[in-house]
């Protein structure tokens, strides 16, 4: 007998236990199967079990499918337009000051840790849209707030109990309607998702990071609604709304609305952002609060960047000594050596009007380990407005992957 045809027997004979296993199943259903699959997985010529992963002829074929795909149809895998993302970072640091277990100053140093997880999920159907869905799990949530880590701004829920929880950050749904409008609707999503600030600054933390635009870019989730339109020169517009899942624009609903208008250029750009937003407190009052945002940002030739941000909020409800906020913000960013240096100083909050300001200073080195892994050390200051009250140090480094 010849060498191919003992081969050929050989391979049979390795089947005929899997074959023999799956009789029964097949005498029930033999109206709904293809015999024929199950005879060719015996025969390496059609099969090639080191890059069947790769060759979509078989990455298809529903017997892959565990064994419940003994038919002609498939729908046991991901859409070849669907894409996944995951991320996690992990943070360690102290802060002068602040106890892992106190939110006043007590004089401790405790050394903190935690980490942060995400998936990002990502579907087009007609090669022009985004489904878009958010899953978020982090055990920043446990500190009860105190952690200075949060200026990292990790997936985790800051001042809650629910540290370790996966949980949906957001869905939305992207579409456009003719050749430059671009509309998006989603839940647990911000409303400013469509808005273009004019800032070239990257910095990791959670105060800084928002440039200067603290209130304008309405960030109070729920239920959103948005679009912009894109002139084609460089000047974009954009509209959104945020409000509760129930009692979407009622009176009883606390309601947000935005908009923003961009210019954008090879090596700098410009924004104004507006945001009308209501609160338990200005409706009682028969109030909303307003903000307006104007933002900025220069790119040099050698790769280094300057932004600024400016916001001014009318208060409504507050009295007239206090019915003023103010936010500012300058930063510097660039290419130094393999990573990203950068440094900010900006207001640590809403600064009211009548009382003491307080700023924050910070610098950063994000660093690429490799394509995956970033490491980005951070230090910063915050001023405290109560006399006595020593400020605030924080030293810290978070470590990031994505793949």
């Amino acid at each position: 007998m010849c060498e191919d045809t003992l081969m050929k027997l050989f391979q049979r004979l390795l089947v005929a236990p899997a074959a023999i296993g799956l009789l029964s199943p097949l005498a029930a259903n033999a109206t709904e199967v293809n015999l024929n699959e199950i005879s060719n997985y015996s025969d390496i010529e059609n099969i090639e079990l080191a890059n069947s992963f790769d060759n979509n002829e078989y990455s298809n074929n529903p017997l892959l499918a565990g064994g419940e795909g003994l038919v002609d149809s498939y729908d046991g895998s991901f859409s070849e337009t669907t894409t996944a993302s995951f991320s996690a970072d992990f943070a360690i640091g102290v802060e002068d000051g602040k106890g892992i277990t106190s939110t006043v100053t007590d004089g401790d140093e405790d050394l903190q840790a935690t980490y942060g997880f995400q998936i990002d999920l990502n579907t087009s159907f007609t090669g022009e849209d985004s489904l878009d869905i958010s899953i978020d799990a982090g055990n920043a949530g446990n500190d009860g707030g105190t952690s200075p880590l949060a200026e990292f701004d990790l997936n985790g829920a800051y001042g809650t109990a629910t540290g370790d929880v996966l949980s949906v950050d957001g869905v939305s749904y992207t579409f456009p309607v003719g050749d430059s409008m671009t509309v998006m609707v989603g839940d647990n999503t911000d409303g400013s998702a469509l808005f273009t600030t004019a800032c070239a600054y990257g910095g990791p933390s959670n105060t800084l990071d928002d440039c200067g635009n603290v209130n304008a870019g309405i960030t109070n989730g729920g239920v959103m609604a948005g679009a912009a339109y894109d002139f084609g020169n460089g000047i974009t517009a954009a509209i959104g709304y945020a409000g509760p899942e129930t009692g979407i624009m009622t009176d009883e609903s606390l309601d947000a609305y935005g908009a923003n208008v961009a210019y954008t250029a090879d090596n700098y750009g410009v924004s104004f952002t507006y945001g009308n937003i209501e609160s338990t407190a200005v409706v009682a009052a028969g109030e909303v609060d307003t903000f307006t945002a104007l933002n900025a940002y220069y790119t040099f030739d050698n790769g280094m960047s300057i932004s600024a941000g400016y916001e001014l909020g009318d208060l409504g409800g507050a009295t007239p000594a206090t019915d003023e906020s103010v936010n500012y913000f300058f930063g510097i960013n660039g290419e130094v050596g393999a990573g990203e240096l950068g440094a900010a100083l900006g207001t640590s909050g809403g600064q009211r009007e009548g009382t003491d300001e307080e700023l924050m200073y910070e610098v950063y080195y994000s660093y690429p380990v490799n394509d995956g892994m970033t490491i980005t050390p951070l230090v910063y200051v915050k001023e405290q407005a109560t006399d006595g009250t020593p400020d605030l140090t924080g030293i810290m480094v978070k470590t990031s992957f994505s793949f």
